[in-house]
């Protein structure tokens, strides 16, 4: 899954993607390996300034629709907590739903992805990207954590009429966990995946945690630290990995997808 974020404040991209460019870049991006373009005009990263829905439409409508008439056939996930941002990117030709807050942000998410008949990945999360960072206490701890809160999402998803055929899973890296519980979750992933029995997502991709066990401050220089976590995830179990560096990461999957997966 590429990660094609349309924000000027993105923590790792911020402003690199525009409507100008976004169509070559994305035929790039496929070349490289991408199966998923994950398309988002919400920045979530901790503490953000959460665009207006107008905005967040304004980015990422256009978009889809200049990806698909210009012939891409390619995945498009619309990454969202927004039930009318996600219904008005499935009609212009999005595919599925990537949904950071698992349908707490929006109570019309779960019945809009049941609606649509839309796969939609639900993500753990605490709070909202203002608050998240405060909410990292995990008594029971956060392998045991993750796994009762997302069942508890898988339930609320399926009560509302979405299939379970159409939902996968993302513990949520770096959302509502410390760098310690980002990599005590990696390292227990297999039990994480193990836990509930749908496709999981896992996104490492240039995240903080990476950068404190490297030393990389700038995110985008975080490359070898994520192939390191991406390899984590094969070995693991996620099913896809969200990530910036496709070319790179492609090779990675493929690697440690031979060893662990064959």
């Amino acid at each position: 899954m590429a990660i094609l974020n349309l924000t000027p404040d993105s923590f790792s991209d911020g402003g690199q993607h525009t409507h100008s460019n976004i169509v070559s870049t994305a035929q790039e991006l496929i070349a490289a390996g991408a199966d998923i373009l994950d398309i988002g005009g919400c920045s979530t990263r901790p503490g953000a300034a959460q665009a207006s829905p107008e905005e967040e439409l304004a980015r990422v409508i256009p978009t889809i629709k200049s990806l698909r008439e210009a012939g891409i056939k390619t995945a498009i996930s619309i990454d969202t907590y927004r039930s009318a941002v996600a219904k008005a990117a499935i009609s212009a030709g999005a595919d599925l739903i990537n949904d950071i807050s698992a349908g707490t942000l929006d109570r019309d998410m779960l019945r809009t992805a049941a609606n649509l008949a839309v796969p939609i990945c639900l993500m753990h999360m605490r709070g909202t990207p203002s608050s998240m960072s405060s909410l990292k206490s995990y008594p029971a701890g956060v392998i045991p954590g993750v796994i009762s809160e997302l069942s508890d999402r898988v339930r609320a998803a399926e009560e509302a009429g979405v299939r379970r055929w159409n939902i996968l899973l993302d513990p949520g890296l770096g959302f509502a966990k410390d760098s310690e519980q980002s990599l005590e979750l990696l390292r227990g992933l297999a039990e994480v995946t193990g836990g509930i029995g749908l496709p999981w997502v896992v996104g490492p991709s240039r995240k903080g945690f990476v950068g404190k066990v490297t030393g990389v401050e700038v995110a985008k220089e975080r490359t070898w630290g994520t192939a390191g976590a991406v390899a984590a995830c094969v070995a693991g179990g996620a099913d896809v990995v969200r990530v910036h560096d496709v070319a790179e990461m492609k090779k990675v999957v493929d690697m440690a997808g031979a060893i662990w997966r064959q």
